[in-house]
């Protein structure tokens, strides 16, 4: 877990070093080598470590728009991720995702831009398990901000109503995007919209990997003895921007400062060290933490950018009744092109 966490600490700061390439002074989100929008989880690693640690590759995940945290702990190919998040035709999608539409399915892992997106298509990973007799389980990620969507409680009842294998694990990270939690939603602590759904609810109250590994733990192995869906609540903190060129002027310089020193990772480097494992072990798992970290960005910058005639391909439609397959061209029709 902390090798995950290091990692995916180090991505984030990458990627915020990346992203801002050519984007200052004045900010400009379509410049640089990675255009558009990118959010990062810095200070939720416990939650993805934690709660990942227990699944396999045949396990289903659905992360936010906050995603690469999770996907590290999952096991998401951290090359071609990169490449997609890069915008490179060795993408997980070609490069035509980005960094909020991740798709892995060698190990079962989405994300979606979208709030609460994810909790459907769990909770129907969890329905096919049921169905496929199978002990495989699915796990949801979301903000505490997304906890008053529909989606999330639509998924909700249905998992409880067919006792299906889902965990929704929501990261607290105190902010709904620039709003604090209290003035957006009604509960303190989301674990307990689950007592609306009849289903168990936990909350861990600090980022402590161990303590959400235990809590977990517990969800998971509900869920693959046929036991029903869980509802587990982690407190996180967010150590960036809700994006990137987020000038957070709706946040105290107290509040970010008090989410510096909440640092998951120096919490978990204690524990280790009162486990008796020596601050050189600890040094040697950073190190390959950061050495995979930097070899898959350079790797991705070094992949060629998509021809942009494949824009045209990959492509999903239902073309109106009556339409033909191909269509006919200018000079067949008679008609100019346009």
């Amino acid at each position: 877990m902390y090798e995950h966490m290091v990692a995916a600490r180090h991505y984030e700061e990458r990627l915020q070093e990346e992203y801002l390439e050519g984007k200052q002074p004045a900010f400009d989100i379509s410049a640089g080598p990675i255009p558009g929008e990118l959010h990062l989880a810095a200070g939720h690693e416990a939650s993805g470590a934690g709660v990942c640690q227990h699944l396999r590759d045949d396990d289903t995940v659905t992360a936010p728009h906050r995603p690469h945290h999770v996907a590290i702990a999952k096991g998401v190919d951290l090359e071609r991720m990169t490449a997609e998040i890069f915008g490179r035709e060795t993408g997980l999608s070609k490069g035509k995702g980005g960094h909020m539409h991740l798709f892995d399915p060698d190990v079962n892992f989405a994300c979606s831009g979208i709030i609460a997106e994810g909790c459907p298509p769990a909770v129907g990973a969890g329905l096919a398990a049921k169905k496929r007799n199978t002990d495989s389980v699915a796990v949801a990620f979301l903000g505490e901000g997304a906890i008053d969507q529909g989606a999330f409680l639509e998924s909700l009842n249905l998992a409880s109503v067919q006792n299906l294998p889902v965990v929704f694990v929501i990261e607290d990270n105190d902010w709904a995007i620039s709003m604090p939690k209290d003035r957006v939603t009604d509960v303190e602590n989301g674990a307990q919209r689950a007592e609306g759904f009849d289903l168990p609810g936990t909350r861990v109250d600090s980022d402590d990997a161990v303590a959400v590994y235990d809590a977990a733990g517990e969800a998971i192995g509900r869920a693959r003895d046929r036991n029903g869906p869980s509802l587990l609540e982690v407190q996180v903190h967010r150590r960036m921007g809700h994006f990137m060129g987020d000038a957070e002027g709706y946040r105290s310089d107290e509040d970010q400062e008090a989410a510096a020193q909440r640092d998951s990772i120096d919490r978990l480097a204690g524990t280790l060290r009162a486990h008796d494992v020596g601050g050189e072990a600890l040094e040697e798992l950073r190190e390959r933490a950061r050495n995979r970290v930097e070899g898959a960005i350079e790797w991705a910058k070094d992949q060629p950018e998509p021809d942009p005639e494949s824009a045209y391909e990959d492509v999903f439609s239902t073309p109106p009744s009556g339409v033909t397959e191909t269509a006919p061209s200018a000079a067949d029709s008679g008609g100019e092109d346009r």
